[in-house]
């Protein structure tokens, strides 16, 4: 092992193996550091947890060894941790974006003619899996906690592939509205999984870029999707219409991913079988700064609760609701809203090409920037004003009395920075929800607001609108202008937060500012200044873990 630096600390489990079973003495854990040759003692009470089985696993992983992360040792092990977990999560998350994307397309290649839909039975179908979502919320949050990822995000996405292919054989609106609902049923975890599992492997200033590593797969998605819908409308079949090809190609995709997934997806660092023991300490330390805890697989009502009265749960949820309203207008109505621009259904299919690389970019390009300047609601804020422009361009471009078809098209090429939203939201989201329990529960109702923004949307945008959409167009440039107000609010009330936590700390002894080394790009050891970092590894809270410190 190389020798640590000066500027690390080691930190070292002084609790014998032998007293963990029983639970009954605190536990010490004791940083030395090397500069100032200053013994801290971390004194862990058991009293403040509700279930001592959330030390044990953690510490076992820690215990009788010193762990030194240096920087170098950081480093290599998120490149091990990247090659071992993103990739499934990308690829997951392409294949639930691709079930999305397609449907929309299915709407220009005749599925609405063949079912016979009229009105805005198109718009009930589209909203029937989100509709599944939001009531489906409580059960997910209870679900990832409880059951360990290498078997629930196997079981989401046989499930939610076997729905895809469904849809294939509808001949009505029940039949396509039942399997939408299946296909929502099965998604709903997924997006909050994927967070929890995001935020279990990574440092709070590297979860932005890895957010947007898996969820930039929306712009790739709109790609894979204008191509395939080109490619499989050209085949000519007496037994199947274009659209049923289209859905069953995608569903059986997905559902022979599922076995994959099962076979390399790992539960957690403490049990993963890429890492050894001292590398499983070491990425344990590498996340302490977090604040955020290891996991847990207790269901803890308490931390329900704390959602529930939570502020930030609310202002985030809308945040989510507005951002999702928009996402559903270009997601379920692009492809028509091109087609209805005067271009035909192959052309159209083609011209969202370009819609979604420019997708991909502006995700990749908002979560860099929060990386790069380790902020979040201006970030925020400065990726939304181009959508408001694009949403005015097209209002404006669809009020004239001949539209103005160039300027409509620009304006709807700008809706593509909305996609960078949901990302940052999320990983937002994350870094200021401490507890497994917790942070389960805040990205369900996250993603419960998502379902009702997508719900929302697209009932706004009625057939009888068409070809211009105008009452649609002037709701969604209302609702961003109101998510810009609602993002203001999230750094009034952080702010406020982090100035509790600094009184709370005062009044027990320890600093009021305290460095969060969570969020620097390089690696430094937390723990340095007195009395810090006993609660780091606990299954707490943010509202229970004075050292927390919220992220803007």
């Amino acid at each position: 092992m190389s020798s640590t630096p000066r500027s690390e600390a080691n930190i070292t489990t002084a609790a014998p193996a032998a007293t963990l079973p029983g639970y009954t003495n605190p536990t010490n854990i004791q940083v030395q550091d090397e500069k100032t040759d200053l013994n801290l003692d971390h004194k862990v009470s058991i009293e403040m947890i509700e279930d001592a089985g959330d030390l044990k696993k953690p510490m076992d992983a820690v215990k009788e060894e010193v762990v030194e992360v240096t920087a170098e040792d950081n480093v290599r092990l998120r490149k091990i941790i990247d090659r071992r977990i993103l990739p499934i999560l990308t690829w997951c998350y392409l294949l639930q974006i691709l079930d999305k994307f397609v449907f929309g397309y299915g709407n220009i290649y005749g599925m609405s003619a063949d079912l016979g839909l009229k009105g805005t039975e198109y718009s009930l179908a589209s909203t029937m899996n989100n509709v599944a979502q939001a009531a489906w919320m409580p059960f997910s949050t209870y679900l990832i906690v409880k059951v360990p990822p290498k078997y629930l995000m196997p079981g989401l996405i046989f499930g939610w592939g076997t729905a895809q292919a469904c849809m294939a054989a509808s001949h009505n609106l029940g039949g396509l509205a039942a399997a939408r609902f299946f296909l929502g049923l099965f998604e709903a975890g997924c997006l909050p999984l994927f967070s929890v599992i995001t935020a279990h492997w990574y440092r709070r200033s590297e979860q932005p870029i890895r957010v947007a590593a898996w969820y930039s797969t929306v712009g790739l998605g709109q790609i894979v999707a204008s191509v395939l819908s080109f490619l499989f409308g050209k085949i000519k079949s007496d037994a199947l219409s274009s659209w049923r090809i289209i859905f069953i190609a995608v569903g059986a995709i997905t559902v022979f991913s599922a076995p994959v997934v099962y076979w390399f997806l790992e539960n957690d660092i403490q049990s993963c079988k890429f890492l050894n023991e001292h590398e499983k300490a070491m990425a344990i330390e590498r996340v302490r700064a977090n604040q955020t805890g290891t996991g847990s697989r207790e269901f803890k009502w308490a931390h329900v609760w704390e959602v529930v009265y939570d502020p930030k749960t609310y202002l985030f949820g809308a945040l989510s609701l507005c951002v999702n309203f928009g996402a559903t207008v270009a997601t379920a109505f692009g492809p028509t809203l091109l087609r209805d621009m005067g271009f035909s259904k192959e052309t159209a299919a083609l011209l969202n090409a370009p819609f979604g690389a420019l997708q991909f970019i502006t995700i990749w390009l908002g979560s860099y920037l929060t990386m790069r300047f380790k902020q979040k609601g201006i970030i925020l804020a400065s990726m939304m004003a181009p959508v408001l422009l694009g949403v005015a361009l097209l209002y404006h471009a669809n009020t004239q009395e001949v539209r103005l078809t160039k300027l409509a098209l620009g304006g709807y090429y700008c809706l593509s920075f909305m996609w960078s939203g949901n990302p940052i939201i999320v990983s937002w989201m994350v870094a200021n929800s401490g507890g497994q329990t917790k942070k389960s529960a805040v990205l369900s109702v996250y993603n419960g607001f998502n379902a009702i923004g997508s719900i929302a949307g697209p009932l706004l945008y009625s057939s009888k609108d068409a070809p211009r959409y105008v009452p649609g167009l002037r709701a969604t440039l209302g609702v961003f202008s109101a998510m810009m107000g609602v993002n203001a609010l999230c750094f009034v009330l952080l702010f406020l937060l982090n100035k509790q936590r600094e009184r709370q700390r005062v009044a027990v002894g320890k600093p009021a500012k305290i460095k969060d080394t969570s969020m620097l790009t390089t690696y430094e050891a937390y723990g340095r200044e007195g009395g810090l970092g006993e609660n780091a590894l606990l299954d707490l809270t943010d509202f229970k873990n004075n050292e927390f410190t919220y992220v803007y």
